[in-house]
């Protein structure tokens, strides 16, 4: 019993320590009222994240390396064949890696080259195409799609002011209940966050699926909204 105690203690302590660096430590001063309020604000992304991931593996680092510039050519021909110059894609990075067989014993049997490259559409009606020619050109071995939100400001703003006013709902409310008013704000501190998202790798397609035939998998579809959220702790005094 004694040991659960002690444990129990522990975890109290560990919890009041945490919970002491999430939110600042506030002397409550006389007629005062001190509350913490959740906001959110839903926005449309502004940006669409496609990454190409590019892996060949040859007998030859020489022979791999040439093989994935070819297939990074390709990507700038999709590019520049949709109206983009390739300096608007980055590149994240560049590996060669010799490729061992472990069996019946360790002996080289190539070298591999790995690239990724990162291109951000502002204008979502140019995914479609874009991943549709990439995966006929053959030349990446996994493409992912993801959404986000490049102007923050404006949807922290908001969320902040539906964290503030749920804070001072709150604030109102309580001081109602005890029969006093609710006065001016004393003090404030504000934390935003913007909720992340995994999102999955999205597989090549067959090169023998054609745009026109089958509408591409985002068509029609509206990107998914980023979510903000702020939390808002506020001290107000009361009349």
């Amino acid at each position: 019993m004694k040991v659960a105690c002690a444990v129990l203690v522990s975890l109290l302590l560990t919890w009041s320590v945490a919970f002491a660096q999430d939110h600042p430590a506030v002397t409550a001063q006389p007629n005062t009222v001190y509350v913490g309020a959740d906001g959110r604000f839903e926005a449309a992304p502004d940006t669409a994240l496609l990454q190409m991931n590019i892996s060949v593996q040859d007998q030859t680092s020489q022979a791999a390396y040439e093989e994935t510039a070819k297939n990074v050519e390709q990507v700038r021909k999709v590019l520049r064949a949709n109206g983009l110059e390739p300096k608007t894609a980055s590149v994240g990075f560049f590996a060669v890696q010799p490729v061992y067989d472990w069996k019946p014993k360790q002996h080289l049997v190539g070298y591999r080259v790995t690239t990724d490259v990162t291109l951000k559409l502002k204008d979502f009606s140019k995914i479609g195409p874009i991943t549709q020619q990439l995966a006929e050109a053959n030349v990446s071995e996994s493409q992912t799609l993801s959404y986000q939100l490049e102007n923050m400001d404006e949807a922290k703003n908001r969320a902040v002011e539906d964290a503030y006013r749920r804070a001072r709902n709150s604030a109102e409310t309580l001081a109602r209940a005890s029969g006093r008013a609710l006065a001016d704000l004393s003090y404030a501190s504000v934390d935003t966050f913007e909720n992340p998202r995994i999102v999955p790798h999205m597989m090549r397609a067959m090169a023998a699926v054609k745009a026109e035939v089958t509408p591409a998998p985002t068509e029609e579809f509206n990107p998914q909204n980023v979510t903000v959220t702020a939390h808002v702790n506020a001290l107000f005094n009361l009349k």
